[in-house]
């Protein structure tokens, strides 16, 4: 009989040959029974690590030392690590987490992820990919229902008009390969992005049955890419206007077809998990806020002092605008230390403060109507207002600006502005009434939304970058609404389909 090789039976015990081995060492890589387990682990040339056959495959060798077992993984260089990495100089100050929790960690981001591409982005694609041949059968609909009008109106106008039909309907025929071509080549990007989701949920699947945790660490989400759903196309289809026959103006007077317009409308949003709200195990509502610097200023707020700090924003990750009841804007580092400080051109005290794309300051001057802009130290005002009196402002993601502005009436508002010109003005809902009683504050949102805080009203109100209404927030549903008064208001970089809003209670704001 021929002797049996390690190839014919693998599932041996490497030492007595004991088969179906319920051990596994994962540095040695070969089977061993339990009997077998402390003969192998006296072998002390080297480190052993010896788990269940289950579980093999997820014991790593450290980077740096090849011969020791990583036991941690540093987080701040996102790799895993053994005991001599961890005391050394390159880590210190880091933290550390047990690398078999970081795998199970990184294998709940793989579930979430495939959930998230299986049950809502691809569902999404999939239906936007399903509009294509419905919007084909309107086009060809629409095609052949201008065709018909062609022809009846030239049977009345027999052989003169031939020629004029026939130029008409080479026009339509154009109108529709530009619009056909438009439309294959959405629905191509579509079923290729629809292919490359495909691809990523085969991956992540591949990935969950891996125990290798360097693989599985080396895994880049690509779902924010796919979240971020195509334009969608806003599309005037051709119409066809009759007009009393006139031989001598045949062509004008036959009719007119109008043009072929395309537009492209931006979702405007990024797709939001189905349990977006439940999916932020880094972030959870916590009932006391942490605090994580604390910078004192100049500032001196009620009841000691009367220049208490009415207005913050960020120039950038180091420093700070701050503004109050003075006329003077300060910025500040994150250790308090002053950086520099601008004086009102007026003399004023700012009623707000924001910083532009470009990084100018920007304040509003509510006694002198007006919004200025601060380049070089130098205060430029753009914005002059006659009968308003500009509040809160903020600067929007596309470079915008945007103020709240009242009158002594009780009338109030939202204009957006590009540089000194008023694109849009925001004021009544759909029926006619007004969408603010007193309005204050006012931040965007990554949805494009416009928040305002309401302080008659005590409520936040949300309107779309259109000005529609989408809801009006006056507090959790155990709040009664005298207690609830919104000042200060910002968004946080998770607002998405709806707006995760932050505010500042009434009682800590001075009333401007």
């Amino acid at each position: 009989m021929a002797t049996r090789t390690w190839a014919q039976d693998v599932l041996r015990c490497r030492l007595c040959e004991t088969p179906c081995p319920p051990m596994y060492c994962d540095i040695c890589h070969i089977h061993l029974c339990k009997a077998c387990v402390g003969e192998h682990l006296s072998d002390l040339s080297k480190e052993h690590k010896v788990v269940p056959i289950e579980k093999r495959g997820a014991t790593a060798k450290c980077p740096k030392h090849p011969s020791n077992i990583s036991v941690l993984y540093c987080e701040q260089c996102d790799i895993p690590i053994c005991v001599q990495c961890a005391s050394s100089k390159e880590h210190k100050g880091h933290e550390f987490v047990d690398i078999a929790k970081s795998l199970e960690l990184q294998k709940k981001v793989l579930e979430k992820d495939l959930k998230e591409l299986e049950k809502s982005i691809y569902p999404k694609y999939q239906e936007m990919a399903a509009s294509f041949p419905v919007q084909k059968a309107d086009l060809s609909q629409n095609s052949r229902k201008i065709t018909t009008a062609f022809d009846k109106h030239g049977e009345d106008l027999h052989r003169e008009i031939h020629i004029t039909i026939q130029k008409m309907k080479s026009d339509l025929d154009e109108m529709d390969s530009k619009h056909l071509a438009v439309l294959n080549k959405q629905e191509d990007e579509i079923k290729r992005t629809i292919s490359e989701i495909t691809k990523s949920i085969a991956e992540l699947k591949i990935l969950l049955n891996s125990n290798d945790v360097s693989i599985v660490s080396a895994y880049k989400s690509r779902n924010d890419k796919f979240k971020r759903l195509p334009p969608k196309l806003t599309v005037s289809l051709p119409s066809f206007t009759p007009q009393k026959i006139n031989k001598e103006q045949l062509y004008q007077q036959f009719g007119s077809l109008s043009a072929l317009s395309i537009e492209t409308e931006e979702h405007g949003y990024t797709m939001e998990s189905p349990d977006a709200e439940s999916s932020l195990p880094n972030r959870p509502l916590i009932d006391v806020p942490r605090i994580i610097t604390e910078i004192s200023t100049e500032f001196k707020g009620y009841p000691n002092g009367k220049n208490p700090i009415t207005s913050v924003t960020c120039l950038s990750d180091e420093d700070i605008w701050t503004g109050g009841n003075d006329h003077i804007i300060r910025l500040y580092n994150l250790l308090g230390k002053p950086v520099m400080s601008i004086q009102t051109k007026s003399g004023n005290g700012p009623q707000d403060i924001a910083v532009t794309r470009s990084g100018d300051l920007v304040y509003t001057d509510y006694f002198d109507g007006t919004v200025n802009i601060v380049k070089n130290t130098q205060i430029q005002p753009v914005i002059r207002l006659q009968g308003w009196n500009p509040r809160g402002v903020c600067s929007t993601s596309s470079g915008d600006i945007l103020v709240v502005m009242n009158t002594d009436d009780k009338q109030s508002k939202v204009v957006r502005y590009s540089g000194s010109t008023e694109k849009l003005c925001i004021q009544f809902n759909d029926n006619g009434r007004p969408l603010y009683s007193s309005g204050y504050y006012i931040s965007e949102n990554r949805n494009l939304d416009i928040c305002v805080s309401d302080l008659k009203a005590r409520a936040v109100v949300v309107v779309n970058q259109a000005g529609k209404l989408r809801f009006t927030y006056t507090g959790p549903p155990s709040t009664t609404k005298k207690s609830f008064g919104p000042g200060g208001i910002t968004t946080d970089s998770k607002a998405s389909n709806s707006p995760r809003l932050q505010y500042q209670p009434e009682g800590q704001r001075p009333e401007g």
